[in-house]
């Protein structure tokens, strides 16, 4: 069951060059962080969707990913909140 409310606040909310020229618009951005910090983790398998609830108990990294539609075309977008919770990355796969 999704969670109504934010599991943690994620802090500072910043994009790469490359998630925002992939289209990542302000509204997809407050949709995926919204989805994130609801423990909503994305397409992201059970063992890292484990980790991501022990991460929000715990204080550590939290990763989650999703798929979406962009310009006519799936792109795979990733969001990581860091472990002191100050900042969250909304970021392609491509700019690790």
């Amino acid at each position: 069951m999704l969670n109504t409310r934010p599991l943690f606040l994620p802090g500072q909310v910043v994009a790469t060059v490359g998630a925002v020229d992939a289209g990542v618009s302000l509204e997809v951005a407050a949709e995926l962080v919204t989805r994130h910090t609801r423990g909503d983790w994305g397409v992201i398998g059970a063992v890292d969707a484990a980790a991501n609830q022990a991460a929000v108990r715990d204080g550590d990294r939290i990763f989650s990913a999703y798929d979406v539609e962009l310009g006519g075309q799936t792109v795979r977008v990733n969001v990581v909140t860091e472990a002191d919770r100050k900042l969250t990355t909304i970021l392609l796969p491509s700019d690790n």
